[in-house]
């Protein structure tokens, strides 16, 4: 039984959403764009004790979120010695573009 409507029905969107989806959902934690947001604007590469200090999180928690990011090909860290450090994956910006662009368009068809 189909439920009366109140309207004509909507044209929804059938797009795969796996790849923004798994990108916006690592990215969807203030930590995680505290971090997104200091390597996109640091000229260096920045070490994971700096962000150990700035956040309030335990150096466990850091390195959690800093997995994340790595999983999903956002960030790319290098090991120095005793230190990792990171900076923002070459595509990261135009990856997290194209994801909010697949979901909210710039123009919405008319």
């Amino acid at each position: 039984m189909s439920m009366q409507r109140c309207c004509p029905p909507a044209e929804i969107v059938a797009d795969d959403f796996e790849e923004p989806a798994a990108l916006l959902k690592a990215a969807a934690d203030p930590h995680r764009l505290t971090i997104l947001a200091t390597l996109a604007r640091s000229a260096d590469d920045v070490c994971v004790c700096d962000f150990t200090d700035a956040l309030p999180l335990n150096q466990p928690a850091v390195s959690h979120h800093l997995k994340i990011l790595r999983d999903v090909g956002l960030v790319v860290g290098e090991r120095r010695g005793t230190w990792v450090y990171y900076r923002l994956a070459p595509d990261a910006r135009e990856r997290l573009t194209r994801a909010l662009h697949a979901v909210v368009p710039e123009k919405a068809p008319a």
